[in-house]
């Protein structure tokens, strides 16, 4: 990567995490700029593996996009691309934005490689509108990336945000981890449709009511870690009520119905205005 574009972003330049003399006390939302260095997002679509989780996720965000007729897309938290990618090729009209300027880097040569060019805006959810400007049809927060946020006011101006930045009848979904299960009965993964890599372990060291701490290892043995907030199903269901969304939706592994304990994700669409008041 070009020195002058690490020097002008000295996340670019990142390349060891530090959590410092305790890391189970590290807590806070702003952690997640230091935790995504470029050793980490490098190695990142070994975890994910995007043609096995093409497979099992099939068309399903693109399914619940059309049906509700979206086009204009805003992928809030892009990684390294891979939904943003997904949709453009679908024909979407997409706007990719992270907090990680390392994803985002690594999310515009992953499309690049495909003869794809992201449009990318760097942004912090909490200050949204701010550097992403219009309105969308949908906003999608996928990856679990909604559990880096520890603080709840941090949560709720975040949906505020998001809510904001939709169009009248637009549907924003967020998918997370099944915290539940993880916090009630331990942890289980089937690596079925998510982190679909099966020669990286991603399972975590640590695990209480205000911290999910997962290691990732990756088979050159480098291992990373990640300090997330465990977010329940309702908690989240509730969050997004009280921002104003209505008609949540809530998905276990893609499927309409599931036991609570078995999806190892859940995906939340939820509208922003009742379809008879759009």
């Amino acid at each position: 990567m070009d020195d002058i574009v690490k020097e002008t972003n000295p996340e670019l330049a990142m390349t060891e995490q530090d959590y410092g003399e305790d890391p189970l006390a590290v807590r806070e939302t702003d952690t997640y700029r230091a935790e995504y260095v470029m050793s980490f997002v490098e190695k990142w679509d070994e975890l994910i593996d995007w043609d096995a989780r093409a497979k099992s996720e099939g068309q399903f965000f693109i399914d619940i996009l059309r049906s509700r007729g979206k086009e204009k897309v805003l992928d809030v938290a892009t990684g390294t691309g891979f939904h943003s990618v997904q949709l453009l090729q679908a024909g979407f009209d997409v706007t990719s934005a992270d907090g990680s300027a390392a994803m985002l880097a690594k999310a515009f040569d992953n499309a690049k490689d495909r003869h794809l060019i992201l449009k990318t805006t760097q942004a912090d959810w909490r200050w949204l509108n701010r550097d992403v400007h219009g309105k969308f049809d949908a906003i999608i927060c996928l990856g679990n990336s909604f559990t880096h946020l520890f603080d709840e006011g941090d949560r709720r101006r975040s949906l505020a945000e998001f809510y904001a930045a939709l169009k009248h009848d637009g549907i924003l979904i967020i998918d997370q981890r099944n915290y539940d299960g993880i916090l009630d009965n331990g942890f289980s993964s089937k690596h079925k449709y998510y982190y679909c890599g099966d020669k990286v372990t991603a399972e975590p060291e640590y695990v209480d009511d205000g911290l999910a701490r997962f290691r990732y290892h990756f088979p050159d043995n480098s291992e990373f870690k990640l300090n997330m907030f465990p977010l329940r199903k309702n908690y989240v269901r509730r969050l997004m009520t009280e921002a104003g969304f209505q008609h949540i939706h809530t998905y276990g592994d893609f499927q309409e119905t599931y036991q609570e304990n078995q999806p190892d994700f859940f995906v939340h669409v939820a509208e922003k205005l009742h379809p008879e008041e759009s």
